[in-house]
Order: structure tokens, then sequence, then C-alpha cells
């Protein structure tokens, strides 16, 4: 499982950024992401079974396959006055890959088995010879799950299923302070977690699903010397950093009046602030709202659209300039200020508003093709020390989404 889950991750060629929801993406399928990330509560997809709420595999008979992946493309900018000196920059992380692929199996009436593997949160930037401003940061976190999971039909009406989650997690954290670089380069590490799921079809009318995934613990080994933000500068030491994937909650419902026609709401909690690291840094728990539908003006098109909410778990502004915040297995100590650098500059994952659009095309009845977009509008957020330092970020992103379905 090991050799399975490196691969997957391989698969991840030019990394991961910017997924929306926190470090989350909002979905993975682009059947899912072109109705704006729903699936807990109504059946979008096979692929996207696996991952949002693994108990609608029940609903899909016989042998499916899908492959594709997410073109992301972040538009992140930065000002900073953190030296006496204002200045602007882009971050020249511009594009990212992330794969995706999913077999959902019916073995008889009532037991159905899926695997997946999706690229699901990262984040990265790229703030490189920008100057003392941005600290020339440039950091990389990339996190992949690769999901076995059982689903058991009891009824025509209820499903349930039960999955582990392997997950493979990827960290960088660059920065330099003064002339020391205080980043150990990337770290990788692996991490297990579980998810139950629970689902509802009446009558292929109305649905609801409920779903729960663990946390995920995560330790990356020697990435960060903690000691070049203290008074003595760096000693050489890079420390490991806890980074645990939050515990996550979701329920939603859907309606089918008419054959051709399908509408859904999904409500996500996500536990950012006692997830080990996220919490060190000041995340707030989110709750994520995604709304989508599905019109077939034919029987082999479909045409989607969504919209997705989660308020930023980074909010801006420092409680207290003079805090000193104790981060496990670093050395120093971080003020509010120098966290709301390490989030803004760093890892600025602040957007909210999100729309999409989707479409989906029957080939033949063995095979269709998935297409999604989204736009995530430019979002800010600022933190200021109150004494004149001061630093912003802003994001906004593209992405474009495909998937290649076969069915047998």
């Amino acid at each position: 499982m090991r050799k399975l889950i490196l691969a997957s991750a391989l698969l991840s060629a030019v990394g991961i950024s910017f997924a929306t929801n926190g470090d989350n993406l909002i979905g993975v399928s682009p059947a899912s992401r072109g109705m704006g990330g729903i699936g807990v509560g109504m059946p979008v997809g096979p692929t996207d079974s696996i991952f949002r709420n693994p108990a609608w595999m029940s609903y899909y008979k016989g042998f499916n396959l899908s492959f594709g992946g997410i073109l992301l493309f972040p538009e992140v900018k930065a000002n900073s006055n953190i030296t006496g000196t204002e200045e602007s920059a882009t971050s020249q992380s511009k594009m990212f890959v992330v794969p995706e692929v999913g077999i959902v199996n019916q073995i008889n009436d009532k037991l159905t088995f899926g695997i997946g593997a999706f690229g699901v949160s990262g984040m990265g930037v790229d703030y490189r010879n920008k100057g003392d401003n941005f600290l020339n940061m440039h950091t990389t976190f990339q996190f992949m799950r690769v999901i076995p999971t059982l689903a058991y039909k009891v009824n025509d009406a209820i499903y349930i299923s039960g999955a582990i989650h392997f997950a493979y997690g990827s960290l960088d954290m660059g920065a330099t302070i003064g002339t020391s670089n205080a980043g150990g380069g990337q770290s990788q590490t692996y991490g297990i977690g579980a998810q139950l799921g629970v689902a509802y079809n009446m009558g292929d009318f109305v649905y609801a699903g409920l779903t729960y995934q663990s946390p995920v613990n995560m330790t990356y080994k020697r990435v960060f010397d903690s000691s070049c933000f203290g008074m003595s500068g760096c000693d050489g030491q890079f420390e490991d950093f806890k980074l645990t994937q939050p515990q996550e909650l979701a329920f939603g419902v859907g309606v089918k009046p008419m054959d051709n026609l399908k509408v859904g709401m999904d409500l996500r909690w996500i536990n950012w602030k006692n997830a080990k690291g996220y919490k060190h840094f000041q995340w707030k728990d989110q709750w994520v709202i995604a709304l989508g539908g599905e019109f077939k003006p034919t029987q082999k098109l479909a045409l989607r659209a969504g919209y997705n909410y989660g308020r930023s778990p980074i909010r801006g502004g420092v409680k207290d300039p003079t805090n000193s915040n104790n981060i496990p297995n670093f050395d120093a100590q971080f003020s509010d200020f120098q966290i709301a650098v390490f989030n803004l500059i760093g890892f600025p994952a602040i957007t909210e508003h999100h729309i999409t659009l989707g479409l989906g095309y029957e080939f033949t009845k063995n095979f269709s093709i998935d297409l999604a977009y989204k736009h995530a509008f430019k979002k800010r957020v600022c933190a200021e020390d109150g004494a004149g330092s001061f630093v912003e970020a802003q994001n906004a992103q593209n992405a474009i989404s495909i998937g290649l379905n076969w069915k047998f």
C-alpha cells in the first residue's frame, strides 16, 4: 500500500495548490466540481462518491472507471511592509496539476467496492527574489488520499459505507531571514484515517446523506528552523512540524423533480481549529455550503452549475502584537503578527466565493466525458502589528477539470 500511495503522489508531477475550502478542494470529480462540490447528499458520479460519500457507490451498477485531473491557475499577490518600506509582489506559482483516478465495482446486489487516488488538499507560493518584505517565501504543500472503501445496500432506500484513507503528504516551508534560509527542504510523510457514510434514496426523487471523515495525523520531519525568528539567529537545526488534516462532518440533501433535472445542497463542517499545526497558526473552523444542479436537455448531454461558499479560516487581524505563541517542536515562539505573515504570504488559503459550470456528454453507452470550470472570486485579508508594519494577501483562482469515464 505504501508503494501505491507513492505512485499516486508521483502522478502530481507539477504539484497541488490553493484548493479553496481552506486547503481542501471543493470536489474531486468534474461532475461534482461543476455543481459547486456537492456529492454528500445526492449521487453525482461513481468517482466522487468514493471521496465525498462512499455510501452512494451502492447507487451505481456494474464496473465504473474514471480518470482525469484538474488544472489550477491561482492569481496570488501580496502587499507587505515589514521592513519599513511598502512593496507589492506576485507569486510565481501560476499553474498546478491535480490528478484523480477511481474504480467502483458492484460485487453483488448488496455489496460494492471502490478505490480511488485523489489529490485533495494543498497550497503553495513562490516569492523568491521578491525581497525581504516577502522573506523570499517559497512553500509547497501537497496532500493525497488513496481510499479503498466498501458500500452495503441495506435495502432500496438505505446505503451505508466505510472507508480507509491512506494519505501521502509533502511539505516545504522556505523563508529567508537576513542571510539565512530557515527552510529544511521538502519533507514527505504518510498517515491513515477513516470515513463512515450513510445515504438515503426515496424512489430516485428525494435524496439525503451524512458522512464523517476522521483526522489524519502527519509529521513532517526536519522541515523548518524556527530559531531564525529568535533573537540569537539560526542554529541550523531543522525541526519537525505536526500538521493534522482536520476531521470533517457533512450533511446533504437533493431532489430530482424530473427525469432530466436534479438539484442538491451540502453543508460541511471542517474542524481546522482543533487540528495540529492549523490551530497553532490560528486557523478557524469553516462551515462550507455547496449548491448545485444538473439539467439534461437531451439523454446524452448534461449541463451543470453550482456555487460554493466557505468563510476563510484565516481571518487576518492581530489579536495581540505582544503575544508569544508556542508551536510544538519549534524552538522559537511566534508573535501573532509573525503567524499572520506566514499565513498571508506563505499559505494564503483565503478564497471564499466560488461559481462553477460543467457539462457531461455520453458518446456511447460505455464512454462519457465530463468537463468543469471553477472561478474563485478575489479575496483580500490584511493584518497589522499596530506599529506601522502590515501584510496583505490577495487570492483569486480559475480551474479547469476533465474526467474520462467508462462503465460496463
